[in-house]
Order: C-alpha cells, then sequence, then structure tokens
C-alpha cells in the first residue's frame, strides 16, 4: 500500500523566528538621554538584529547590484528602525523594522541603479510585470506570457504593460562602445551615430542671403558675384569696372554689413502668420526667421584685397 503524498507546505514570509529578545533594551532606550551609554545601547541592538537584515537584502539579489552594497544599505535600514521604533506604541520591532530595511533598500535601487530616469509609477509598473513574468512563466511551461496574460494575471491593464515592459530594458543604459545585436564585423554603436553635415549649414546661408542678393543694385551685385564666386581680387575687380580698389573695398562691406543686418532683424523679429483676410481686413505678413549669416564675407573681403 502505498502512502499519498504529503501534501505542498505553502511558502511563506520569514517567521523571524531567530530574533533576538531586545525588549527590555529597546525600554531602556527610551528612558535614556541622548550620550555614549545611549549611543553603546543602539549599537548592540543594531548588532543583535543585523542577521535579519542581511536576510532581507539577500532577497534582492541578482538585481544588478552587488549583495555586499545590499547589505550595507540594509544596515542602514535597520540603524533607522532602531532610532525611530518605539515601544510605547505596542508592536513588535521586527513589524516595524522590516518596512523600514526593505524601504530603504527600493529607495536605493530607485535613485541609485537606473541608468536614465523613469518615473517612479513606471518602475513601480515594472516590478509588477517582472513578477508576474516571472510567476506565469511557471505555470505556461516555458513558453512567454502575453501581454493580455499578464494584465488579467497582475490586474492591470495592457497599456500599463507595455509601460513597464519597455522599463523592463531601460534599466541600465547601454554603452556605445557595446556591439549592436546580429553584428559580426566589429562595429560599435558609436559607428552607427551620424556626424553634424557642415553642407548644411552653407545651404541655409545661401538660402537666407538669396533674397537679399536680387535687390542689390547691379553694381554691387556683381562685385560681390566676381569677389566671391569667380575669387577675384579687389584690384581686378576695380580694374574690370573701372573704379579704384578702394571704392570696391568700401562697396563689399557695406553691402555685406547691410545684408547681415537685415538678415539678423528677420531673425530677432516676431513671426506673424502669412496674409490672409481676417474678419475682412488683410493682415500682413512677416517672412519666417532665417539663421545668422556669419560675418566672414567682410573678412574674406579685406584678406583678398
Amino acid at each position: 500500500m502505498t502512502q499519498a503524498p504529503a501534501p505542498a507546505r505553502k511558502r511563506g514570509k520569514h517567521s523571524h523566528h531567530d530574533a533576538p529578545d531586545t525588549a527590555a533594551d529597546f525600554r531602556r532606550l527610551a528612558t535614556l538621554s541622548e550620550g555614549r551609554a545611549k549611543e553603546s545601547l543602539r549599537q548592540e541592538v543594531v548588532r543583535a538584529w543585523m542577521p535579519m537584515a542581511e536576510r532581507l537584502a539577500r532577497q534582492y539579489r541578482n538585481r544588478g547590484e552587488d549583495l555586499e552594497d545590499l547589505q550595507q544599505v540594509a544596515s542602514l535600514g535597520l540603524v533607522k528602525a532602531v532610532t525611530r521604533y518605539d515601544p510605547s506604541h505596542g508592536s513588535a520591532f521586527e513589524s516595524f523594522a522590516v518596512p523600514t530595511i526593505v524601504g530603504e533598500i527600493k529607495r536605493h535601487f530607485r535613485d541609485h541603479l537606473w541608468g536614465l530616469h523613469v518615473p517612479r509609477r513606471v518602475q513601480e509598473l515594472r516590478n509588477r510585470v517582472r513578477v508576474s513574468q516571472r510567476e506565469l512563466s511557471l505555470t505556461l511551461e516555458g513558453s512567454t506570457p502575453t501581454v493580455a496574460q499578464i494584465a488579467e494575471h497582475s490586474g492591470m491593464s495592457e497599456e500599463e504593460v507595455r509601460a513597464g515592459m519597455e522599463a523592463l530594458e531601460s534599466f541600465r543604459a547601454l554603452s556605445l562602445d557595446a556591439q549592436p545585436s546580429g553584428s559580426e564585423d566589429g562595429w560599435s554603436l558609436a559607428d552607427t551615430l551620424s556626424e553634424r553635415e557642415p553642407g548644411f549649414d552653407l545651404v541655409v546661408y545661401r538660402e537666407a542671403v538669396k533674397p537679399r542678393l536680387r535687390l542689390l543694385p547691379e553694381r554691387e551685385r556683381r562685385i560681390l558675384y566676381l569677389r566671391f564666386f569667380h575669387d577675384m581680387t579687389q584690384g581686378n575687380i576695380a580694374d574690370r569696372l573701372g573704379i579704384s580698389q578702394m571704392h570696391v573695398s568700401r562697396l563689399i562691406s557695406r553691402t555685406c554689413e547691410r545684408i547681415h543686418d537685415e538678415v539678423e532683424a528677420d531673425r530677432e523679429a516676431p513671426r506673424v502668420p502669412s496674409q490672409r483676410r481676417c474678419h475682412g481686413r488683410r493682415t500682413a505678413a512677416v517672412a519666417p526667421a532665417g539663421p545668422p549669416v556669419p560675418r566672414g564675407a567682410r573678412r574674406h573681403s579685406e584678406a583678398g584685397s
């Protein structure tokens, strides 16, 4: 006759059966004034409860932080619990200390281990999703739980589950030296970043000055064309136009200065919608602001004389 298997015992929270008896010490701490004697007794109480703090720290191992660092954080929470505990409230010390220590550990994860700033609500969603995934993986025979299954299991909406799943991948920032997945040629993420193209700025500058160049008198427009597009010296331009080199220099400087000031004035002017009728009246239009035009044209003209 075979014996029926014993029912599995449900695993519950640690009962702290090895908790030290420090009730008398806490009553004495409540009567002592701040000083060396109280501090010495407080340290003795902390040492007596240190195994409980280390046990709580071990529950959070393998989450991206060294166990030794977690134990230090738990010890800090224990010191805070011993300092703040008031035996006159009638509750046992461990019922006060455990939430204090666990809260200190969770605060450490929230404030120091995230590579990016993530709102606390999203961090909490991440934790709930992670727990639900772990629990569902035990019943789904190795298959990955879907968003709908996680939402049903955790009581969250599918949108909240997706936000928590995105946060699962945001705990640590990926180094630019890391290789992309599937890369076999030694490339890193830094190699995929684009560089600033200076030619784009040149296009913007040209488009900004183009309408001003069209409005210039024929002579000034021709001088700028010969100087900056044919790279002629001021002396050669003066010979071709039959004027002095000094006159050419003054025209180039004055024209470039005026175009620069006009572009800058348009950049600083408030933007107004284009012309349209509003309640029977036509509103004025102001051209959109353009980019700053470098003053290098004037220096270029002086250097070529």
